[in-house]
Order: structure tokens, then sequence, then C-alpha cells
């Protein structure tokens, strides 16, 4: 399944904003180790990093709990 097919996107998935290139490198991982901690590809992460991707509420818990942050660190709704 490629990743189109395999990935949902949500409506308004421009207005979310995320910072999970940053808290990854900070934590010092690369996108393949994120991937395998939270189960997913590395091309989801890659995805979701680009802006392409809105995670699940469960992949977002686990991306969170990888890099000892709340999910509300990693994203972000825009100041209206």
């Amino acid at each position: 399944m490629g990743i189109t097919k395999s990935l949902r996107m949500g409506k308004h998935h421009q207005n979310l904003l995320n910072n999970l290139e940053e808290l990854r490198k900070k934590a010092g991982l690369t996108q393949q180790q994120l991937s395998e901690s939270a189960e997913v590809s590395r091309k989801s992460i890659n995805a979701i990093e680009n802006g392409i991707y809105v995670p699940s509420t469960v992949l977002a818990l686990k991306i969170a709990k990888t890099l000892g942050c709340k999910v509300e660190d990693l994203f972000k709704l825009p100041n209206n």
C-alpha cells in the first residue's frame, strides 16, 4: 500500500502546526529511529514533519511518549 493510500488527511490539515522535526532532533533521534519506536514507517514520520499528514491520536501519543513530551508540544493550531 502506497503512502497516499495508507495516510488519511484531515480536511484542514494545513491549519496544524508541528514541531516534530525540531523535537526529534533535540532528542537525538533519526526519522527511522522514531518510526521504529512509534511503529510506523519512516515515510509517515517524514510526511508528518512536512505537514502532509496529520497523525491519528494514537500515533501522536506514541510519538510524544517516545520524545518525552506532550502532544501539545508537538502539534498546535495557529493563533487566529
